[in-house]
């Protein structure tokens, strides 16, 4: 059954949200059973954690609830993990990190989906070089750098084409695009293994391989979709913890991904508004409060509707 709240501070708008301080009263009075946390944007800038995340997760796994990293990253969970762990979060307060990047690599690695099944082994591999390059071992993938020698089109970054010794070659996002236009031209399908548009890193934002695969699309290219708002990755979540759609909710900072895959899994959700759309609602500092008339503005232009609305990751 889905946790009965009463909370107040309710709005009355052609949809209906309720804004939040902190976590604190709705952790609870919800008793949500689990609870599947973005990272970048909620937790920490990729730099740094915000203010008061550190303390606010470890109240948050006193009220009860189970606590997974959903996240659109293109590395595994481990890595995942790993940096987590890295900026001073207790990472044993988790069940366990999900990522987009994990999922992909079990569905290249398993091929018990048919979808993937009927892949093929080359691929031409849009990756990281200044962030670091993804690694393929255990994959049994070729990377190629000729499209006519390519099955498929695997996106993990934006700054660089795999080559086949293992190597990132620097590339623009230009003239990934214009690798993308001959792929297309051959009916090349996508794997797109970080979905986001865009993430946050240090308060700017970076461009990510959704934005790519968005593009794909557009000029009639086939794309899967392996992480938010796909259902994908929080069945993959929901199986981690036991739990059904109705007993989670999910914490995220992008209308177009956690909140409107929060949605597509018939969960409730929060959205952080100092998050990605920050500057789009005139924030200029971390737990600044967003205009509630503005939030509902975006929300209805992204067709997104999130449960709560909170200025940051806070109890």
């Amino acid at each position: 059954m889905m946790p009965q709240c009463s909370i107040s501070s309710k709005i009355i708008l052609p949809f209906q949200f309720q804004s939040l301080n902190g976590l604190q009263q709705l952790a609870q009075t919800c008793h949500f059973k689990a609870w599947f946390l973005d990272q970048f944007g909620v937790l920490h800038d990729g730099k740094q954690p915000y203010p008061g995340a550190i303390a606010t997760l470890e109240s948050l796994a006193k009220s009860g609830g189970k606590m997974v990293i959903i996240s659109n990253s293109s590395r595994r969970s481990s890595v995942t993990m790993e940096k987590l762990r890295s900026l001073g979060f207790d990472t044993s307060l988790f069940v366990g990190a999900i990522t987009s990047g994990e999922l992909t690599h079990q569905y290249l690695q398993r091929r018990d989906d048919p979808w993937f099944a009927g892949l093929g082994r080359s691929c031409i591999h849009l990756t990281w070089k200044d962030r670091g390059a993804i690694s393929l071992e255990g994959l049994d993938l070729q990377v190629v750098e000729n499209v006519k020698d390519a099955d498929f089109v695997l996106a993990h970054g934006t700054e660089a084409l795999g080559t086949p010794s293992g190597d990132a070659r620097p590339m623009s996002l230009q003239d990934l695009e214009r690798i993308l236009e001959l792929c297309v031209s051959k009916r090349i399908p996508m794997v797109v293994a970080n979905p986001d548009y865009v993430t946050v890193e240090a308060r700017d934002l970076r461009v990510m391989p959704g934005t790519l695969a968005a593009k794909y699309e557009e000029i009639n290219g086939e794309v899967k979709w392996m992480g938010k708002p796909a259902k994908i990755i929080y069945e993959s979540a929901m199986a981690m913890t036991g739990t059904d759609f109705s007993e989670c909710i999910a914490v995220g900072d992008s209308l177009n991904h956690d909140i409107k895959g929060a949605n597509a899994a018939g969960m409730k959700s929060v959205f952080i508004t100092c998050g990605i759309h920050a500057t789009e609602l005139g924030l200029e500092r971390y737990g600044e409060a967003a205009d509630l008339l503005s939030v509902q503005s975006l929300a209805m232009k992204h067709n997104a509707l999130p449960s709560y609305v909170l200025p940051g990751f806070k109890w």
